[in-house]
């Protein structure tokens, strides 16, 4: 039996602070594993995401994510914390391109203050004309409305302290799957604030989530008629995101800390 050594990197990403934001697990490949693999690897990190790359001939990173339940189409902070490996221990700096098959491409350059900057789609939601019974009866606090995008239900809210507050059944939320559940408020000290419920694909409460900014962005863009917006995730680890809008692209920036770095051990 031979062992194959891997490189992994445990990073928090959206954050300036060690054990705040979100952890994501990041693992560079020469070439791809199996999924099963993968997915095993996912499972036994037990993080929100951990990140698998291959840098591709055209030097595009091809990237995909795996909760420690199942394979992700699109996760922000995994690739944010994938990028900052990429710049700090790999060589490479100011632009980079990841493709991911469900997004497709995604343009990731350094910024100041340490910022990374990702260009993501819009995906601006729209008012939800019927609600499912599990959405509504779902919250402990009743929203507003109620909208929705290719990846979750948005629950729309009066202030920052409901949005603390609210109480997920997660139980009721899971039959709501594939989609997951974002709640969402103006903020006092930032443009807005959410929290992410993500029961039938990953847990129960994502610390930072910068996939659904590309949502909660425009959306809140638009309600406060300004296209450059912070926002607060309101996770007990909280993260923040600087987000900028425009008429196709969302762009997403974050600071990243390292957590870890060392080797993940296989058996071939």
């Amino acid at each position: 039996m031979t062992r194959t050594q891997l490189p992994i990197y445990i990073i928090d990403a959206f954050t300036k602070e060690l054990f705040k934001g979100n952890q994501a697990a990041v693992m560079p490949l020469n070439s791809w594993l199996s999924e099963s693999m993968m997915q095993s690897i996912a499972s036994e990190n037990n993080l929100s995401e951990t990140a698998f790359f291959v840098k591709n001939e055209e030097g595009i990173y091809e990237i995909r994510w795996f909760s420690p339940l199942k394979e992700i189409d699109f996760c922000g902070h995994a690739t944010l914390a994938s990028a900052y490996v990429i710049f700090n221990y790999l060589g490479a700096k100011g632009t980079i391109r990841f493709w991911a098959k469900a997004v497709g491409t995604i343009d990731v350059n350094e910024r100041e203050r340490g910022l990374i900057e990702m260009s993501f789609p819009n995906r601006a939601p729209e008012k939800l004309s019927e609600v499912p019974e599990a959405l509504k009866t779902g919250l402990s606090i009743t929203p507003l409305e109620f909208h929705k995008n290719q990846q979750a239900y948005f629950a729309v809210y009066a202030s920052e302290e409901d949005v603390k507050k609210v109480v997920p059944d997660l139980e009721k939320l899971k039959t709501l799957g594939p989609l997951d559940v974002v709640v969402t408020a103006p903020s006092k000290t930032y443009d807005f604030a959410s929290r992410y419920f993500w029961p039938a694909n990953g847990g129960v409460e994502d610390p930072v989530t910068g996939s659904i900014h590309a949502g909660l962005a425009p959306f809140w863009a638009k309600r406060l008629g300004k296209t450059e917006l912070i926002a607060l995730q309101a996770s007990a680890r909280s993260g923040v995101l600087y987000c900028r809008v425009s008429e196709e692209r969302i762009f997403i920036s974050g600071n990243c800390v390292e957590y870890l770095k060392g080797s993940v051990t296989l058996n071939d």
